[in-house]
């Protein structure tokens, strides 16, 4: 009973808040939950990962071959038994629900994506937690807000405080979280929308401190910085943006093509989890999220055979092949993330991008010391390491502002601001010349129903044609005499009539203007029939159509009001030019208040 009421209770308290004080405190109970989600995740993760750890296992970890691929086959069955719906790619999913479900998300994906991610990593699967608990955050924003019937804005902004909760609860950056959100999720924040952000993230992250300390994420010594090196915080910045282009294509591509994949489900799972299993056996560091091998990267004067199980970063020995065998791991990962996701696995972009960041920047330096260090030139590799990973974060998720103060806050510290600032805007700016839309938008923007920080475009894409549909207008069959059209049209003030058949399918208009000559005309009107005297209209305006569309059609045919209808030519109402113009009058307000 009471777990019935306390719902009910809490939204009859707030109802009666002004909007402002009412937002805020919402904010607070979406930023405490994202954040205890995201310890819930991590806590899940290890506790399968500790479970796996101790079965039985071998010198070489022959486990490798096996467990990513029995943590997939588990969250497939997961996935396609008990959830019965796609969570995958949890932030370009919770980009899609704000730009055409009215940010609503499924209740389900308040704990589905945790469930699932955690058995996929935590079995091994080489993939991220980060965008399984952006869209956990955001789903537990959208759904307390829809619970307390806000409108379309405010349960837009609680779903950004609970993606911003969410990372700042994983981690421990309540700045980052809301510079994501910011970059990449919402595309127009207030000054009144940054304070239920900034509230909701430093709650998840004072939950974070709770369960799981006050320590950086990652923590390391930084070489203070140096002048003379920045030259070669550049080279990385420009490396970073031709990784970042790799990471993004790479990606995409092999998700098409593994898409196009005919074969049956367990069979995909097979093929993948072999393919896995074989990638991992010879590169560990592609095992799990990756934070692990991370950890070794930033150690001053790493060797990968001092750690590594695999019998081939064994056999490296010194020298250029240690380099050599991280440009393999850099060009592997995106496959060894594909497959995971591709073979019924569930995990996110967000850490592999962190982690191929990471060993791109460490394989820089290392390369650097190589070539320079006879000159008595050497760089700190593990200031690299931290840098490259903000700056492929920075070209991947078109995000320099996130990635820049994401790494400085899981640092500890902001004694690598500078450098970070070069390489992150380098990268960002080379990616930009060749690639628009980062790894979450590109494919949404191929169906133009992206939200973009161009106020005008996100009007356009936040209208909805079903809504703009008016059916004022008397219906008149297409079998009709002139005599029985004529007192429907005497008692009513339309200028234009639809005439449809028996089916309810649109036949053609009647414009009053066109018969006005007529309408006097009484020996006509039982010689005429609605088919003869009815007009094709310009063009048809159908039900699914975007905006944008409709409002080149009105424009290409001059016309003020169009036909809306479906496939099928059901007949739904007429759209006029003006409503349309009004619409976006309004919308462009909502969004635009401060």
């Amino acid at each position: 009973m009471a777990a019935t009421t306390i719902p009910a209770r809490f939204r009859a308290f707030l109802t009666g808040l002004p909007e402002r004080n009412k937002l805020l405190i919402l904010s607070l109970a979406v930023g405490l939950a994202s954040g205890l989600s995201a310890v819930v995740l991590t806590k899940l993760i290890a506790l399968v990962r500790a479970f796996v750890d101790g079965l039985p296992t071998s010198s070489y970890n022959w486990q490798y071959l096996i467990s990513p691929g029995v943590g997939m086959l588990l969250s497939l069955l997961l996935v396609r038994y008990v959830i019965r719906d796609r969570i995958g790619h949890g932030v370009t999913r919770v980009l899609v629900a704000v730009s055409k479900n009215e940010s609503r998300i499924k209740p389900h994906n308040m704990w589905s994506s945790m469930a699932a991610s955690a058995v996929t990593i935590g079995f091994g699967g080489s993939v991220g937690a980060e965008a399984p608990i952006v869209l956990t955050g955001a789903a537990i924003g959208s759904n307390f807000a829809s619970f307390m019937k806000l409108s379309y804005r405010d349960i837009t902004l609680m779903l950004g405080c609970g993606a911003a909760g969410a990372i700042a609860g994983i981690f421990k950056a309540p700045l980052a979280g809301v510079l994501f959100t910011m970059e990449i999720l919402l595309f127009n924040i207030s000054m009144t929308s940054l304070l239920p952000l900034l509230l909701s993230t430093v709650s998840a992250t004072v939950v974070a401190y709770l369960f799981n300390g006050q320590a950086a994420v990652f923590q390391c010594n930084i070489t203070p910085f140096s002048m003379g090196n920045i030259p070669f915080y550049i080279v990385l910045g420009i490396m970073a943006g031709f990784g970042s282009l790799y990471f993004t294509r790479v990606t995409l591509w092999l998700e098409d093509r593994v898409a196009h994949f005919k074969a049956g489900v367990y069979w995909k799972w097979l093929i993948c989890a072999v393919a896995l299993g074989l990638l991992l056996f010879l590169f560990p560091s592609l095992y799990g999220e990756g934070y692990d091998s991370l950890v070794g990267l930033l150690k001053e004067g790493y060797e990968p055979s001092k750690d590594a199980s695999s019998f081939l970063a064994v056999a490296l020995g010194r020298g250029w092949a240690i380099p050599l065998f991280f440009l393999l791991v850099f060009l592997l990962k995106v496959f060894a993330m594909t497959l995971t996701n591709a073979g019924g696995g569930v995990g996110g972009t967000f850490g592999p991008t962190l982690f191929e960041g990471a060993v791109l920047g460490f394989l820089v330096a290392r390369a650097l010391n190589l070539l320079l260090g006879g000159a008595g030139i050497s760089v700190p590799e593990q200031n690299f390491t931290l840098v490259g990973m903000a700056a492929l974060m920075a070209g991947v998720m078109q995000a320099p502002m996130t990635a820049i103060f994401l790494i400085a806050e899981t640092t500890g510290g902001y004694g690598l601001l500078v450098p970070l600032i070069i390489a992150a805007t380098i990268s960002y700016g080379t990616t930009r010349i060749f690639e628009k839309y980062s790894i979450y938008t590109k494919r949404i923007a191929k169906t133009g129903e992206l939200l973009t920080h161009d106020s005008d475009q996100a009007v356009l894409t936040l209208l909805k044609t079903a809504d703009l549909v008016r059916d004022k207008y008397p219906r008149i069959p297409v079998d009709a005499s002139l005599r029985e059209v004529i007192p429907v049209i005497s008692q009513s003030n339309a200028a234009v009539f639809p005439v449809l058949d028996a089916e309810g399918r649109f036949q053609g208009l009647i414009d009053i203007d066109s018969v006005r000559k007529i309408m006097f005309r009484s020996d006509l009107y039982d010689k005429l029939r609605v088919r003869n005297i009815m007009e094709q209209p310009a063009a048809y305006v159908y039900v699914d159509e975007k905006i944008e569309d409709v409002l080149k059609k009105f424009e290409r045919t001059d016309a003020w009001r169009l036909p809306v209808v479906t496939d099928g030519m059901k007949y739904l109402g007429f759209m006029s030019k003006s409503r349309i113009l009004l619409a976006y009058r309004e919308e462009l307000k909502a969004i635009s208040q401060d």
